[in-house]
């Protein structure tokens, strides 16, 4: 279709004709993301409120429907490539964020991480230094105060501000170890996202919520019994890509559903499920 039918099917969105206007909208969901522009441009061209929150509506189902496709289709590739994966998560609430831009950002903190790192370090000196350069460096820095904020679990947020929650904070930090060839993994603890070293027989944990606290095994027991849980292998050995961007799911459902926005909390439990072979909720 030219532009000028595109401008002219979109048009007929207010038609009195209910059928019209209801056919004329799946033809244009039928379309996909591509349509997206011609819509925006309506919406900015008209001054009918009704159906500038239609087209609205429209805009926020493509946009939805392409994440949910860009989602599995990520999955089904392997789920190799973590920054992608929690950019897709930014992708819900900030859709026109650049992959491209997470991606710079985190390799300039590479970068500066990697000039700190000599031969043969030990590797709680490898940690050491890595801690010292996001932690005291470049401040990085738990958000305690805005901990359930759904903002609290966009990567590009924190990367930006500096704060972020357990999640996007040990994301940031992992990439960075992993570019250094760091045998550094998430571990998925009950309340709390935590790392693990684990190579040749030497493995700790790693807190980056506390400013990268070194953890022993019986520190993580400890913190299970508290919890009063059985400890599971689950609780103590490196977990998937995958397992990390849906728990990120999780939380920003949770975060919606504490400010009593069940709609958006809704839609993203369906992002979880598009990439769940089993029950979301567990």
């Amino acid at each position: 279709m030219t532009k000028k039918e595109i401008k002219a099917m979109i048009s007929l969105l207010d038609d009195q004709d209910h059928e019209v206007a209801s056919h004329v909208e799946q033809k244009i969901v039928s379309m996909g993301e591509s349509i997206i522009p011609f819509l925006e441009e309506e919406w900015e061209e008209t001054l009918d409120t009704d159906l500038q929150k239609r087209i609205e509506d429209l805009i926020h189902d493509l946009q939805f429907g392409g994440l949910m496709g860009r989602l599995k289709e990520w999955k089904e590739n392997g789920a190799k490539d973590l920054i992608e994966g929690m950019w897709l998560v930014n992708s819900f609430m900030y859709p026109d964020v650049d992959l491209a831009n997470i991606t710079k950002a985190v390799e300039q903190l590479y970068f500066d991480a990697w000039t700190h790192m000599k031969e043969n370090m030990h590797p709680f000196d490898q940690v050491k230094a890595l801690n010292n350069v996001l932690f005291r460096e470049k401040r990085f820095s738990a958000n305690t105060k805005n901990f359930h904020s759904p903002a609290n679990s966009m990567l590009h947020l924190a990367l930006e501000t500096k704060r972020g929650n357990p999640l996007t904070l040990c994301v940031i930090y992992m990439t960075i170890a992993q570019k250094l060839d760091m045998p550094v993994y998430g571990v998925n603890l009950p309340n709390l996202f935590i790392l693990t070293y684990k190579m040749d027989g030497v493995q700790f944990y790693i807190n980056v919520y506390n400013k990268g606290l070194v953890l022993s095994k019986a520190d993580i027991d400890n913190y299970i019994l508290q919890l009063n849980l059985n400890p599971v292998d689950i609780f103590y050995e490196p977990c998937s890509n995958l397992d990390i961007v849906k728990r990120a799911l999780r939380n920003l459902a949770f975060s919606f559903e504490k400010m009593d926005d069940l709609e958006k909390a809704t839609e993203v439990t369906k992002l979880l499920t598009a990439i769940s072979d089993d029950d979301p909720t567990l």
